[in-house]
C-alpha cells in the first residue's frame, strides 16, 4: 500500500470582501461579505514510500493547503487522505511523531531562545531518549553545518541560517516523511546547495520520504524523481519532469557569442529557422526545433553571416519552460 494515498480532496475557504475607502469599511462591520475560494477542488494522488516529489504551481494553486492537510493541521471537506495508514487530523498525536514539516515563512524555533535550546525543548515535546537525541543531534549538526550557531539566538541569525536549524528542527525525532514547504526561499546560493546536498542524502540513505513545494527549479530538477503539478486547486499533470516538459517545449537553445556590434532587427533578420530570444552584450540567445532544422545546419547558417566567437547548445532554462507549461494549462 502506498504511503500516502489523497482521493477527491476538496476545500474551500470563506473569505471576507474589503472594498477601499473609509465608508466601506465602516459599513463592514455593521453587513460583511464574503466569498468562497476554493483551494483544492478533488485533488487524487498516491505516494509510495522513499520517493522524493516535487509538488509545483503558482502561488494560490493549492500547495500548501494540501502539505496542511497531509499534516494534519487542516480538515478537508471531503474526500479521503491516509498518511501511512492514518487520518491526519483524527490522529495527530501518533501522526505527528512521524512526520517532519518545514515551512518556509513559519518558524518552529523560540525566537528569544539560543538554537541548542530549542532543540532541546523539542527533545521533551518529542520524548526522546538522551541516547537518540544526541545521536541525531550530532548527525544533523555536523551534516548542515550548525556547530558555531547551537549557542546563538534564533533572531540573530541570518535567513539562510536560520532554515538550516528549522531542517534540523524537524529531523531530531527521525521522521519517516518530511513535508518541505518553500525551504530554500530567500537564501544565498551556498545555503541552498547544503539544504538541497542534505535532502538528498537524507531520502537516498535513510530512505526518508520527501514532497517538496518550491518555485526554485533548480531544486526539482536536482532532487525530484517525479512532479506533481497543481492549479486551480486541481492536478493537471504529473509524472517525470524531464517527460512533461518535453511535451512542451521541444526546442533547444543556441548561445552565441559574436565579435562584432549588431542590432536585433539584423540578427533576427539573418538567422532564419531559429528565434532570438534575447540579446546580452554581444551573447545571442536563439531558440531552435532540431526537427526543423539541425545544430549543424543552423550554426553553419549563423558561421556564414557573422563573425563568431564561441558557441554552445543546451537545453531551454528549466525556469521558462515551466512558465510555458503554466500558460499552456492555463494556471
Amino acid at each position: 500500500m502506498a504511503q500516502i494515498v489523497v482521493q477527491d480532496l476538496r476545500k474551500a475557504f470563506k473569505v471576507a470582501k474589503r472594498e477601499a475607502g473609509l465608508w466601506n469599511a465602516f459599513r463592514g462591520l455593521v453587513k460583511r461579505e464574503y466569498t468562497h475560494v476554493q483551494a483544492l477542488d478533488g485533488v487524487s494522488f498516491e505516494i509510495e514510500e522513499g520517493e522524493l516529489v516535487g509538488y509545483l504551481g503558482p502561488n494560490g494553486a493549492g500547495k500548501s493547503t494540501t502539505i496542511k492537510i497531509l499534516s494534519g493541521i487542516l480538515l478537508p471537506d471531503e474526500g479521503i487522505c491516509q498518511v501511512m495508514g492514518r487520518i491526519p487530523w483524527q490522529e495527530r498525536i501518533d501522526h505527528v511523531r512521524e512526520i517532519g514539516v518545514v515551512f518556509g515563512q513559519r518558524s518552529q524555533l523560540w525566537w528569544d531562545l539560543p538554537v541548542i535550546d530549542s532543540f532541546e525543548l523539542l527533545r521533551d515535546i518529542y520524548r526522546l531518549s538522551s541516547a537518540d537525541y544526541r545521536k541525531t543531534l550530532e548527525k544533523v549538526v555536523d551534516t548542515l553545518e550548525l556547530t558555531d550557531l547551537l549557542e546563538v539566538p534564533v533572531r540573530q541569525l541570518s535567513l539562510g541560517q536560520r532554515m538550516r536549524c528549522e531542517l534540523a528542527a524537524s529531523l531530531l525525532h527521525n521522521p519517516k516523511l518530511l513535508f518541505l514547504d518553500e525551504p530554500t526561499i530567500g537564501l544565498d546560493a551556498v545555503s541552498k546547495l547544503v539544504v538541497r546536498d542534505f535532502v538528498k542524502t537524507l531520502n537516498e540513505e535513510q530512505g526518508t520520504t520527501v514532497i517538496l513545494t518550491t518555485h526554485d527549479m533548480d531544486d526539482i530538477e536536482a532532487l525530484c524523481s517525479r512532479v506533481m503539478i497543481i492549479g486551480r486547486g486541481k492536478i493537471l499533470a504529473r509524472g517525470k519532469l524531464k517527460d512533461i516538459t518535453r511535451e512542451v517545449a521541444r526546442e533547444r537553445r543556441l548561445v552565441v557569442e559574436l565579435d562584432g556590434d549588431y542590432s536585433k532587427e539584423y540578427i533576427r533578420s539573418q538567422v532564419p529557422g531559429a528565434e532570438l530570444v534575447k540579446l546580452e552584450g554581444k551573447q545571442a540567445h536563439f531558440d531552435f526545433d532540431p526537427a526543423r532544422i539541425s545544430p549543424p545546419e543552423l550554426i553553419a547558417n549563423i558561421s556564414a553571416r557573422f563573425q563568431v566567437r564561441d558557441l554552445l547548445i543546451e537545453n531551454q532554462p528549466i525556469d521558462e519552460v515551466i512558465s510555458r507549461l503554466y500558460g499552456e494549462l492555463h494556471i
